[in-house]
């Protein structure tokens, strides 16, 4: 097989298993509530799993439990009062650190960013709403695209070859780009205003930023894929890592800005 072919080999995977979990984020998102939040939970739980087993291989049964108590508490986070929000969501990464006894500060890093944006995209959905959740995911999806063939077809200077060699400059500002393109569809058909675009490149940076910190995570732990559940994409971790990070950027501008409206 030629390089040129090699370049493009993981695309028939990636394309199928994104179309995938596109479709099913769709209907997902536009059932939300507690159907939602059940399935934003157990995948928050699954990751949460895969951190875990990344961190302590030996200690599958820790890790199932540690899956377990994060969905419990993403659900319940939902449902009760705010006081419990915060020990809630750390509660998992405590009992991670207990029972793993490998590497506690990489865990509860990692751990906390996880439950933290995965309720995020169930407390963003019930507060601000399908399209603006559908501007989100769109956002990081096509900024992940963008970034594929930018990279692949440009080329050019590494963006951080340490800890991502695939990722160059070319296919980051590309994702940029794209995040602009899909705000400006936005600009035109909700009440949005200008602000929308310079926050989307933004979250198209912290999506980005969500990827490299967990490749910087895979390569300190010596592992190729969070797991091997999704073909051409490894694990869950793998897939939504970018969704984890523009999650935690949006909680963020959230406490800073308002947040665009997007209605319709």
């Amino acid at each position: 097989m030629t390089s040129s072919g090699r370049r493009w080999d993981d695309l028939r995977p990636r394309v199928i298993t994104g179309l995938s979990l596109t479709a099913a984020g769709i209907i997902l998102i536009s059932i939300g509530g507690t159907t939602f939040a059940i399935t934003a939970a157990l995948v928050t739980g699954i990751m949460l799993w895969e951190l875990a087993t990344m961190v302590a291989p030996d200690r599958k049964a820790e890790a199932i439990q540690i899956g377990v108590l994060t969905a419990a508490a993403v659900l319940l986070a939902r449902g009760l009062p705010s006081v419990f929000t915060l020990p809630l969501l750390v509660a998992p990464a405590l009992t991670g650190i207990a029972l793993l006894r490998r590497h506690p500060l990489i865990f509860a890093v990692y751990a906390v960013g996880i439950l933290v944006a995965g309720y995020g995209l169930t407390w963003a959905r019930d507060t601000y709403g399908v399209v603006w959740l559908f501007w989100l995911v769109i956002t990081v999806v096509m900024t992940d695209i963008a970034g594929y063939f930018g990279g692949r077809m440009i080329g050019g200077k590494k963006f951080w070859p340490s800890i991502s060699p695939k990722k160059t400059w070319a296919g980051i500002i590309s994702g940029w780009i794209a995040a602009f393109l899909v705000s400006l569809v936005f600009k035109n058909i909700t009440d949005a205003g200008r602000d929308l675009y310079w926050i989307a490149v933004l979250l198209s940076f912290a999506s980005q930023m969500g990827d490299i910190a967990e490749s910087a995570l895979k390569r300190r732990m010596g592992v190729k894929d969070s797991s091997n559940l999704l073909p051409g994409h490894g694990g869950v971790f793998d897939r939504f890592d970018a969704l984890l990070g523009a999650s935690l950027f949006m909680l963020l501008t959230a406490l800073i800005v308002d947040v665009p409206d997007l209605t319709l």
